[in-house]
């Protein structure tokens, strides 16, 4: 086994180790850091398969913007207070329900669109080739094959930030 294939099993486990560490730890503090640990492990195995791009924006994104989001929501949370009793009436179960299945079914179209393309051989590229030109592949990539892919998940994220803004919305 060469080198590269030991380093990514190891990071293979760190990741799936500190993900466990993240569902099952008590401490809400601590997953968060679980998590930190998780994104900056992906971000190494990003490194290893020469997409340094991607690997500089897992950290910057999510290691860095969106763990601060989660430990700002967590330090506000008052996580002392006892659970609710009874359920809201005003809650639908079958809409959660009917929203989860939109998304499966996206996910289905996603999966189905995609597993139609042709993957590129990684034996015609070169790695210095790769490395050089990683940023311009992405882009291409991004709006060119997947493109459809990209679309959905922007509109899911606008549609979680609209949901995010009513919810608070009806706080205030």
């Amino acid at each position: 086994m060469t080198g590269e294939a030991v380093a990514f099993y190891v990071i293979s486990a760190l990741i799936l180790g500190f993900a466990v560490l993240v569902v099952s730890t008590r401490n809400t503090v601590h997953a968060v850091l679980y998590l930190v640990l998780n994104f900056l492990a992906v971000a190494a195995l990003y490194v290893l398969l020469t997409a340094q791009f991607l690997a500089v924006i897992q950290i910057l994104v999510y290691a860095g913007g969106i763990v601060v989001l989660y430990l700002f929501v967590v330090m506000l949370v008052n996580l002392k207070r006892p659970p609710e009793d009874h359920s809201a009436p005003q809650r639908r179960g079958w809409l959660g329900v009917g929203l989860a299945g939109l998304v499966l079914a996206q996910l289905g179209t996603i999966l189905v669109w995609g597993g139609s393309g042709v993957a590129a051989d990684p034996q015609t590229m070169q790695n210095s080739d790769l490395a050089i030109n990683n940023v311009e592949r992405v882009g291409m990539l991004l709006y060119t094959d997947y493109l459809v892919p990209f679309e959905v998940a922007s509109m899911l994220l606008l549609v979680a930030m609209v949901g995010a803004i009513i919810l608070a919305k009806r706080e205030l």
